[in-house]
């Protein structure tokens, strides 16, 4: 084992004020007390002089009076909101945030500490940072975690409705990442990363993008390095009705509870084949040039050869590949799933959703009942919806920690 590492929790906080208070209890009542947090409270200045912007304004005055009165030692404030203060220009928005929290960290820190991404809205147990402290003590090369979540029910049947599809939509996206054996199996959540400090500074940090930042970080750390994706302890991101980033958990539960699920739709599980097919085909495509759909697509959209440059770049096989994986990213494999839906025939998303389980988990389809043969987002009850959530979450998990001790060289039988 190696020295304790210090911890250091970046918190972003927008208009909070309702639930800061419960995440800043999660993290004083934690076991593990080497710690100290970073609260940025923030929003532009020009907000200020905005009728339709100023009750946030407000929320966080009265945050950072209720910060500063706390008078703990083992917080420290970042004011990016009082008048005068605030982001100015283009700067501002959640990656503007999270960098600047986290770059304040950097020159406090040792190499070795570790920097916890949270929102002020997010809960976790007693044992939470102590978790992620020995998972990067037995893993010390790793470059960051993403970190299981879960979200709980709200008793509020609209939410809760709207919260379990767009948990099974990202679960059952995760699990067809994992089934390909894509280098690129995370998902991104700001309130659920964790980096090492020589890690952050080795990836020159957090680029600041209006929103998706997790997504392009943890994707820059996983070029980098290998990322782990399991850790005993869970986060439980709040199940709210949010519009104070573009993307993620509130926009899209924003949408869906007015059933518009566009954006996030059940992805045909035959278009990971197609990027299976490419990933199999890795090796023939160092020698020469080859066809598949994905190919293809990544063709049409560059100017140039992509193949032959890597192949230039990279003579070395093992390095070709690698290489590929990259320009095969996350991001252009969300773009591949995108183009191919808006080609594809029209199938419902309960059906694709039902020809997944029966292909991949046909022995253990009883637990649905006959669920599956009537299966519909808009009329199943809370109860089997949060059964199938469950079910997604459990497959995940038997997969992230059966990845972890495959690595450091324990093999189980899940």
């Amino acid at each position: 084992m190696g020295a304790t590492s210090h911890i250091f929790v970046a918190l972003p906080v927008l208009d909070e004020l309702d639930y800061l208070p419960r995440t800043l209890k999660c993290i004083f009542n934690q076991n593990y007390k080497n710690f100290t947090v970073y609260i940025i409270v923030n929003q532009p200045d020009n907000w200020w002089k905005d009728e339709n912007k100023i009750n946030i304004c407000l929320n966080n005055e009265i945050t950072l009076k209720w910060l500063y009165s706390l008078n703990n030692s083992k917080i420290n404030i970042i004011d990016k909101s009082s008048k005068g203060h605030g982001w100015k220009g283009k700067e501002g928005g959640i990656g503007y945030a999270r960098k600047t929290v986290m770059d304040s960290i950097i020159p406090n820190a040792q190499d070795k500490d570790l920097i916890v991404s949270l929102d002020a809205d997010t809960t976790f147990g007693d044992r939470y940072f102590e978790a992620i402290h020995n998972i990067f003590q037995e893993n010390p090369m790793a470059v960051g975690l993403s970190v299981p979540y879960y979200h709980n029910l709200t008793n509020d049947e609209i939410i809760d409705r709207a919260i379990l599809r767009y948990e099974i939509y990202m679960r059952y996206y995760s699990l067809n990442l994992w089934r390909i054996n894509s280098p690129y199996n995370f998902t991104a959540l700001g309130s659920a990363i964790v980096v090492p400090v020589w890690a952050y500074k080795s990836v020159e940090g957090l680029s600041p993008k209006q929103g998706g930042e997790d997504f392009y970080f943890l994707q820059k750390l996983r070029n980098f390095g290998e990322l782990l994706n399991y850790l005993p302890e869970k986060v439980h991101p709040a199940a709210r009705l949010s519009n104070r980033v573009a993307f993620g958990t509130g926009p899209a539960l924003i949408k869906g509870t007015n059933n518009n699920w566009n954006s996030y739709p059940i992805y045909n599980s035959v278009f990971f084949d197609e990027i299976l097919e490419t990933y199999n085909n890795l090796d023939k495509l160092y020698v020469k040039d080859i066809q598949t759909p994905l190919i293809k697509f990544i063709n049409n959209n560059s100017k140039n050869n992509v193949w032959d440059l890597l192949r230039k770049n990279y003579p070395d096989k093992e390095k070709f590949v690698k290489a590929c994986h990259e320009k095969i990213n996350a991001l252009r494999i969300l773009q591949y799933l995108k183009y191919r839906h808006n080609l594809s025939e029209n199938i419902s998303d309960e059906n694709k959703l039902i020809d997944f389980f029966k292909k991949y988990f046909e022995d253990e389809c009883y637990i649905f009942n006959d669920k599956l043969t009537h299966f519909s987002f808009e009329n199943e009850n809370i109860k089997n919806l949060d059964k199938m959530r469950n079910f997604l979450f459990i497959k995940e998990e038997q997969l992230q920690k059966g990845n972890l001790l495959a690595k450091n060289g324990i093999f189980v039988n899940n």
